[in-house]
């Protein structure tokens, strides 16, 4: 494993839409670790791949709920509203209110291209929701009107 560099704003990169994942491989299960290293590093709740210069649908997920693997992920369903702070690795020194699904469905393969349903709320779901965005190449800071220096 190894720390990779988190990318940051006006990055070109960041606001592209990612692949799909076709190739299960050593490759994208080295991305998968290296993306968690750098995670921890960085004392955050999520990375997408293309914060590390990866156009994949490829995320890593880090709350109090537990740790997430999410390969070419889909929201199925979502209910609800929730209204919270974010901030983003990619956009240091930053933070501001975005209004998401207090809960989604959502399916995902893992690291071997195996299916999994995902059925989760509050603070989880927002940060699924915050890196499926980044694999759209949307920054939470094109949802707030509030965006504030820390």
């Amino acid at each position: 494993m190894a720390k990779r560099i988190i990318v940051q704003a006006p990055d070109p990169i960041l606001y592209k839409k990612c692949r799909p994942v076709e190739v299960f491989d050593e490759k994208l299960h080295t991305l998968l670790d290296d993306m968690k290293e750098t995670l921890l590093d960085a004392d955050g709740a999520g990375l997408a791949a293309p914060q590390v210069a990866v156009l994949k649908r490829v995320c890593v997920v880090l709350t109090d709920d537990g740790y997430y693997e999410l390969v070419n992920p889909e929201i199925r369903s979502s209910s609800g509203e929730q209204t919270g702070i974010e901030g983003c690795l990619s956009v240091k020194g930053k933070y501001g209110t975005v209004t998401r699904a207090e809960k989604i469905s959502v399916t995902a393969q893992d690291r071997y291209g195996k299916k999994h349903r995902y059925k989760v709320e509050g603070f989880t779901a927002r940060a699924f929701q915050h890196e499926f965005d980044h694999l759209d190449g949307i920054l939470y800071t094109s949802k707030c009107n509030d965006l504030k220096d820390e």
